[in-house]
């Protein structure tokens, strides 16, 4: 699929879609799309930064275009998201797909006053985008109804399961038992995890596994470079990040070490902003702006602190720890090389991580090469991840079947 036009949307949203840039369909909105407008419910996998979050809202906006409301009331469409971050750009792109249209987008998320909520929840809605726990309460308490709601749509599935939404989201599936379609979308559909949970959410689904086309993969540049130690590993980062890295986000596995290592960088005359797990919702919104406006142009993140966070233009992401799991790597590298720029990540490898770097690579199905930087090169050999088999005494081993051999004979 070479246009958008292909997919027989309005003209309204075609405009929006020129407006915003978007040259052609990316694997996952030409795959998902079609069904969706079909009305079909669709269980999709994309890995972050391939345009899962317009490949659900388009075939939205469009049914609400095709069936206009004929007096005001509640939501028609609800988006569920595992943090209020994602939710809020996910609002943000539906009001710009919809900008030619009447539609009202709201967003119903942790960290607004109950005032605030209370004015919107009493407007016409279209679209609601809200996080599982806060709308939850909502509901509860009879402010929020679920009853008009037409269609029901999980972003990141994967990570709500992981952040424990699981039995939230059911209740909610149930509280929306009206609907006609839903739609799932995951990072990754590997596990039983999302497939257990697709099957309460949805019904007979369009299964579909865009993985990124080999244009959209080569427009991140992966490397490693193999670290000796600590001191090392520092040596390297402020090598990249002085003379390589435009706009970097660092990936870090803890809190404790973002703290040392905001600190590391302090004492290297490098200004950076931080994310991390329960920080102030005004603390994170103030860190997150400073980064996407420019004022500062290195982040440090836990992978807690930074699901679904989308911020344009970045050059660099860091991997200063590896992630537990290969999907979280894909997570990771997803938010460079967004909306058809290039990018660049990074890891940087210690001994223990090497095991890491090889499953990652096995799991994209293509090598993520180690790299070197002009004196810098590690001093180490690298470590064998293969299992080395034990050697067998075969003089031992011939003693032992001549001894069962006797045994038998005895018998």
């Amino acid at each position: 699929m070479k246009d958008f036009s292909e997919l027989e949307l309005d003209s309204e949203l075609l405009q929006a879609i020129e407006e915003i840039g978007y040259s052609r369909p990316t694997v996952v909105q030409a795959q998902a799309i079609p069904h969706a407008l079909d009305g079909k419910d669709v269980m999709a996998s994309a890995p972050t930064g391939t345009g899962k979050t317009a490949a659900f809202l388009l075939p939205m906006i469009q049914h609400l275009l095709d069936f206009p409301r004929k007096k005001p009331g509640p939501a028609r469409v609800l988006v569920l998201t595992p943090t209020r971050e994602l939710a809020i750009q996910v609002a943000d792109q539906a009001r710009a797909l919809a900008k030619h249209t009447m539609l009202k987008v709201f967003t119903i998320t942790g960290g607004i006053s109950y005032d605030e909520h209370a004015e919107l929840l009493g407007k016409t809605q279209d679209i609601v985008v809200a996080t599982p726990g806060r709308l939850m309460e909502y509901i509860e308490a009879e402010k929020f109804d679920c009853r008009a709601i037409e269609c029901l749509i999980l972003d990141e599935a994967d990570r709500m399961l992981d952040m424990g939404f699981g039995k939230v989201v059911e209740r909610l599936n149930h509280e929306c038992r009206w609907r006609s379609q839903s739609l799932l979308f995951s990072a990754t559909l590997e596990g039983k995890g999302v497939r257990e949970f697709s099957e309460k959410i949805l019904n007979e689904p369009v299964e579909v596994e865009a993985e990124p086309s080999r244009r959209e993969r080569k427009k991140i540049h992966q490397l490693y470079h193999r670290c000796d130690n600590m001191e090392h590993k520092l040596a390297l980062l402020e090598k990249i990040l002085k003379e390589q890295a435009e706009r970097t986000i660092i990936f870090v596995k803890t809190r404790e070490r973002l703290a040392i290592l905001r600190g590391q960088l302090e004492t290297m005359g490098i200004p950076c902003n931080w994310i991390q797990g329960e920080m102030a919702q005004s603390a994170r919104n103030n860190m997150i702006t400073r980064f996407r406006d420019g004022v500062i142009n290195v982040l440090i993140a836990t992978d807690v602190a930074a699901r679904g966070i989308d911020l344009p233009d970045v050059s660099h992401v860091i991997n200063f720890d590896m992630p537990r799991t290969a999907d979280v790597y894909l997570h990771r590298i997803g938010r460079t090389a967004r909306a058809g720029k290039k990018g660049t990540a990074i890891s940087l490898i210690e001994a223990h991580d090497q095991a890491m770097i090889e499953r990652v690579s096995r799991y994209m199905k293509e090598e993520v090469p180690e790299r070197f930087i002009e004196g810098l090169r590690p001093t180490t050999k690298k470590p064998s991840t293969v299992k080395k088999k034990k050697k067998v005494d075969k003089k031992a081993k011939v003693a032992k079947q001549k001894k069962k051999l006797k045994k038998a004979k005895k018998a």
